[in-house]
Formats: C-alpha cells, structure tokens, sequence
C-alpha cells in the first residue's frame, strides 16, 4: 500500500479487530486478521496492543493452549467507546475523500 499508516488508524483497525471476537483473541491470530486490510509485522503489533492495554482499551489474560501460554486480547467498554469514535471519525474521514476522488462537491 502507498499510504501510511497512522497510529490512531491503526489503533483504530486492531480495537475493531479484538471486537469481532466476544471472549477475546490472541496475538497471532489479530496479526492475520489486520493483516486483510494492511500489513504488519508483529514486532509493529505488539506495541500496539501494550498501549492500547495500558490506556484501559483491551484487557488482557492468558490461558493454556498446547501446553503452553496464550496471550488473549479482550476489549473493554472504553474500548468499546473508543471504536465508536474511531468509527465516526473513519466514516466523516472516507466520505471527504471519497468526494474528492468522484469530484463530488
């Protein structure tokens, strides 16, 4: 992709992603899923889910897979309310540069 990626963006595409799964999700499996709409590494993701973590947006907690420890992600209520915003923001965003794209004034 030849644009950039910012962090709110990104912050933006991992909340939606740990939101599609109720009981939460692992850090592997949040890689391939933001990896449908852009790449990352994980060595890029794993910061992402400490902040978004330490800013009370994810929960976090592990349980036992194949005899060893799995992170899960979960997402919180502010969370929550943080991807309604980013969902928002997203929508007003795309739809002015959709309008400059098509011409529309």
């Amino acid at each position: 992709m030849v644009f950039n990626t910012g962090s709110a963006l990104l912050d933006a595409i991992v909340l939606a992603v740990v939101s599609m799964e109720p009981e939460g999700t692992y850090g592997y499996k949040i890689t391939q899923d933001v990896r449908r709409a852009i790449e990352i590494s994980e060595s890029t993701l794993y910061p992402v889910l400490r902040r978004l973590q330490k800013e009370e947006c994810l929960q976090v907690y592990d349980l036992e897979y194949a005899g060893r420890n799995r992170r899960y992600y979960k997402i919180t209520d502010k969370g929550m309310m943080q991807l309604r915003l980013y969902r928002e923001e997203w929508r007003n965003y795309s739809n002015k540069i959709n309008s400059i794209f098509e011409g529309v004034k």
